[in-house]
């Protein structure tokens, strides 16, 4: 399980609870890491307005959570073919991880989340997307071993999980009970103070 603390902080998987966190953390972004992020400028209520779809049916989001305030974030979602992607489609990723905490393997470990989840949910393919500027999104794709392709503007990495198995079954399951427990504090701590950003 790799829900230890690291860097003074911890992954763990972000519930509906935590929707005020992820907010808040898409809005510290500064303006490079949204660029690089959405692929382009995009305003304060464009992210409010994003956070607040990001909990849905078909969407698994981990966060690299420091003192109940989340610092990085891994997205992943079913795309194109209308079932849970539990049922063998195809997935996406996308990541964020606030200037201060860069650089410290907070990506590396979302992105084994991320991989586990997917395989887990026996994803078929799983597709990452960003600008060809993003060196430190493509080092990370071809560690995880995604084959990457890149265009004049933007660059995509693609992998194919292989399937779960019962150690990675149980993994996760055991790490998202552990995170639900501390999500909840979190949120009873957020509810009894206010805690400057």
């Amino acid at each position: 399980m790799d829900s230890k603390p690291e860097h003074g902080g911890q992954v763990r998987r972000l519930w509906s609870s935590d929707k005020t966190e992820f907010r808040n953390h898409l809005l510290r972004l500064d303006e490079e890491s949204r660029h690089s992020r959405f692929g382009g400028a995009v305003s304060p209520e464009f992210l409010t307005s994003y956070a607040e779809r990001c909990f849905g049916f078909d969407d698994v989001i981990y966060g690299f959570v420091v003192d109940g305030v989340i610092r990085g974030a891994g997205e992943l979602r079913g795309i194109g073919h209308g079932l849970p992607f539990g049922f063998g489609g195809s997935a996406e990723a996308a990541f964020s991880v606030e200037e201060g905490w860069r650089r410290q393997g907070v990506g590396a470990r979302l992105m084994a989340r991320i991989v586990r989840a997917a395989r887990n949910r026996r994803a078929g393919s799983l597709y990452m997307s960003c600008l060809t500027s993003n060196g430190a999104m493509l080092a990370l794709a071809r560690k995880f071993s995604a084959q990457v392709r890149r265009e004049p503007d933007e660059a995509y990495a693609a992998l194919s999980p292989r399937g779960p198995t019962a150690q990675t079954l149980f993994d996760e399951f055991s790490d998202e009970m552990s995170g639900f427990a501390t999500a909840m504090v979190d949120l009873q701590r957020r509810a009894f103070s206010v805690r400057p950003d």
